[in-house]
């Protein structure tokens, strides 16, 4: 949360995907997902507003062209910061969310369907 409240996000974020793809075979692109979740959102029930996920996810898709060029392009962004049946709906609405890294609310089968259910709707009108 210091990061976030220091304006240190983008550098932090940055930092962390070059060092995690400093060695990614570039013939493996097809299979990578990247999910981010920020560190002060882990376990505590807190979640970025889909705007702020959305800025974060669109710096990181800009990065992963710079990397990969074109290709780079449409490796999936996921977000897995607290996802919740009543905030889902919302974040796969952004555009740059290209889906849900859910944890414990995958826990209760209910919760899980609904998050689901919440999604479906965002991603269906995409495929119209």
């Amino acid at each position: 949360m210091a990061q976030r409240e220091a304006g240190e996000t983008n550098q932090v974020v940055e930092t962390q995907v070059r060092g995690s793809l400093a060695h990614f075979p570039a013939d493996h692109l097809n299979e990578l997902v990247i999910a981010y979740e920020p560190v002060w959102a882990i376990g505590t029930g807190k979640v970025a507003t889909p705007k702020q996920a959305n800025e974060v996810h669109h710096r990181i898709r800009k990065l992963l062209v710079t990397l990969f060029g074109e290709a780079g392009s449409p490796i999936r962004v996921i977000y897995g910061g607290s996802v919740k049946p009543d905030n889902a709906a919302e974040l796969m609405a952004e555009p740059d969310i290209d889906g849900a890294l859910v944890g414990g609310a995958s826990l209760d089968a209910r919760s899980f369907f609904d998050i689901i259910e919440a999604a479906r709707p965002v991603r269906a009108s995409e495929n119209d």
